[in-house]
């Protein structure tokens, strides 16, 4: 249902010469609990950011990560510390790619474009954007319970899988069985070896699965480079801005984009488009978070060869005016909730 957010309440508010910044946690509970190999969650918990300027108010959204050392906390004391009036230009600077970055990047933008009465997509030089297919994830589970999960989402034309446990093919055998027609694409989560990747990349491909997702740790994923590469291989941990290219050649042919990582629309952009210029494939993912951390991401989305924007879709509540999902896949956000 949409308008069920719950502010856990305001963060860090300053307010300079007309100007105000505002930072507050809001708690969406997810429709079920959600697993990965790095444990489970009910709720999202994420930090909006509103930027205020004679009258009009911008809004973006985080979500903090801890496998990059951020929390709640730290990611609004970051945004506390920006200096008055800070521009899109300058935050590029002030703030390293990551979340807190990305949610003021993505207020300043939705301010700027209800200032001029425009859409975002005008302002940047974009075409016009359509609906783009998502991936939808099912929680790591027993063997019998993805499979009964892979069948009640076997309607959708790509489910992800996160993986990352001894017990994968077992579960992947699972959902195969319980959605025979749907593009699979898995995730590892940095939890295999480069000796379980090659045992385990025969029967990918003889399952039909389409891309695999960081399967070595970031950071010691050099094997990937020896290798034999049957399906493609995509840099999530590995990849965060333009400056992680140029570590990925030869062992990637894909990189997962996702706002939280690259520090925003902006960065996210620019990535997407050197990704491509450089010869990978493009994914767009997301963290669980609400329709407003989604809306920028759907943008850079288009045209991308994996969309993951399946957040919304994992939540029992969300914002007013949410995206819309629907048999195309997820649509552009309407000015109410974005752009």
């Amino acid at each position: 249902m949409a308008g069920a957010e719950a502010s856990g309440g305001d963060i860090f508010i300053e307010v300079k010469g007309g100007r105000m910044i505002s930072v507050s946690q809001d708690v969406f509970r997810l429709a079920e609990v959600f697993t990965i190999s790095r444990g489970s969650r009910s709720e999202a918990r994420v930090l909006t950011v509103r930027v205020s300027r004679d009258g009009v108010e911008g809004r973006g959204e985080c979500v903090p990560y801890a496998r990059y050392g951020e929390t709640l906390d730290s990611v609004a004391a970051q945004i506390g510390a920006l200096p008055d009036e800070i521009t899109r230009g300058a935050l590029q600077e002030a703030l390293p790619a990551g979340a807190a970055r990305n949610a003021v990047d993505c207020a300043l933008w939705d301010l700027e474009a209800k200032r001029a009465g425009r859409r975002i997509w005008e302002m940047a030089g974009l075409a016009v954007p359509g609906p783009v297919v998502t991936a939808f994830t099912l929680s790591l589970d027993t063997p019998e319970r993805m499979r009964a999960a892979a069948a009640r989402h076997a309607h959708r034309p790509i489910l992800k899988i996160k993986l990352g446990t001894p017990d994968d093919m077992a579960r992947l055998e699972a959902v195969r069985a319980g959605a025979p027609a749907a593009r699979i694409i898995v995730d590892a989560n940095e939890g295999w070896t480069a000796g379980i990747y090659e045992d385990l990349a025969p029967h990918l491909v003889r399952l039909g699965v389409a891309m695999v997702e960081q399967p070595l740790p970031a950071g010691a994923d050099e094997m990937l480079a020896e290798i034999a590469r049957p399906l493609p291989v995509c840099a999530d941990e590995s990849c965060h801005d333009r400056a992680s290219l140029a570590a990925l050649a030869g062992k990637y042919d894909m990189v997962n984009v996702k706002l939280d990582k690259a520090g925003g629309l902006t960065e996210a952009l620019a990535l997407r488009d050197l990704a491509r210029t450089e010869g990978y494939g493009v994914m767009v993912g997301c963290m669980v978070g609400s329709s407003l951390a989604m809306a920028p991401a759907v943008l850079v989305a288009q045209g991308a060869e994996i969309v993951d924007l399946d957040g919304p879709l994992l939540l029992a509540e969300d914002r007013d005016h949410p995206l819309h999902y629907d048999a195309e896949g997820v649509h552009p956000p309407e000015a109410a909730l974005w752009g």
